[in-house]
């Protein structure tokens, strides 16, 4: 991997770790060397993608995204209130029963969220106390539905989503999750 190679499916997936290191980076420390990349490696993936997505010449977000992802595995159009969109996935070899989602406005194709799914037909996880909510273990749509009623709350900074959950015996509290991933619970 350099600086000239094409930008693709693996730097995509170092710039994932590299948010999540905030987190935990005894995790992504474990994945990257799982994918066989070192650490400026990912450095240097987060620098380029940091530059596509700044640049005044940018591609626009979803077409950045084809290029580095190659086309969608599926798209699904969707409505959400009297939005009409589609949601295209890409799976994600690092998180196998995950899917990497970009929602996009059905005209035009403008992205209003992008973050990592479950895969269509993959089991998700079985979440009935705080103590099931692990780093990485659940989508932000799982831990809403599992510890309803649930609230969504801005996040600390892009790429990340806050949720208030409602655990067993009434407990408030806030879940963090980056590109859509379970992180913490606080």
């Amino acid at each position: 991997m350099t600086a000239t190679a094409p930008f693709g499916p693996l730097d995509f997936q170092l710039v994932l770790l590299r948010r999540m290191a905030d987190f935990h980076p005894e995790l992504v420390e474990e994945a990257r060397r799982g994918l066989g990349v070192s650490t400026a490696a990912m450095r240097e993936a987060n620098r380029r993608w940091q530059a596509m997505v700044r640049s005044p010449k940018g591609r626009g977000t979803l077409n950045r995204y084809r290029s580095v992802l190659g086309e969608p595995e599926s798209r699904q159009g969707r409505r959400i209130g009297d939005l009409e969109c589609e949601a295209l996935l890409w799976p994600v070899p690092l998180w196998p029963d995950l899917r990497f989602e970009v929602m996009a406005a059905a005209r035009g194709g403008s992205v209003w969220n992008e973050w990592l799914v479950r895969a269509p037909g993959a089991a998700g996880p079985d979440l009935h106390t705080a103590t099931d909510l692990r780093p990485w273990s659940c989508t932000v749509d799982e831990a809403a539905r599992a510890f309803a009623p649930a609230s969504p709350l801005p996040g600390s900074a892009p790429t990340r989503w806050g949720l208030s959950l409602t655990l067993p015996g009434g407990e408030i509290r806030t879940a963090e999750f980056c590109w859509g991933l379970f992180q913490r619970l606080v």
